[in-house]
């Protein structure tokens, strides 16, 4: 087998947080998460907060996995608007489902939560991030009257 050619480095982009309210229920496969106000990104070159419409169409698969489908709408520090979308995978033990049910806090070691976001914008200042692909990963999630998520997202290089 011939060695990989390139490497693939990763380069801190910003945490994302945001709290979330209780899921409506579609069906037994779909819950619809609204984003709550209060939600923010922060990193070396981006700033800003999470306003509506933003949402989280969560599907259980067959086996029991979650499928992420978020569309998300950030206003930056300077006003411009940024949309967010994600998809991405999640796989979380039953004694974890049952930690996040009971609000108790669930951390990156405790699930695999793996979300891919693509950015459109028209800003001058965040025009950049229309050329990204990034990588993020779930570093705090919690259920109950604090429910929220945090990601950790990496641009890769």
């Amino acid at each position: 087998m011939n060695q990989p050619l390139t490497d693939i480095r990763a380069e801190f982009l910003m945490t994302l947080h945001s709290p979330l309210s209780p899921p409506q229920i579609a069906n037994s496969t779909l819950e619809i998460y609204n984003a709550l106000g209060g939600g923010w990104v922060k990193g070396p070159r981006i700033q800003g907060e999470i306003i509506p419409p933003t949402g989280d169409w969560f599907r259980r698969m067959p086996n029991g996995k979650g499928k992420l489908d978020v569309r998300m709408s950030i206003r930056a520090d300077n006003g411009s608007i940024i949309f967010a979308a994600y998809v991405g995978r999640t796989v979380i033990s039953e004694v974890v489902r049952r930690k996040y049910a009971a609000g108790e806090e669930v951390g990156a070691d405790d699930a695999y939560f793996i979300i891919s976001p693509t950015f459109e914008t028209t800003s001058e200042k965040y025009g950049w991030l229309n050329d990204v692909v990034a990588a993020g990963k779930m570093i705090s999630l919690r259920g109950g009257p604090d429910s929220h998520i945090t990601y950790n997202i990496f641009v890769v290089r």
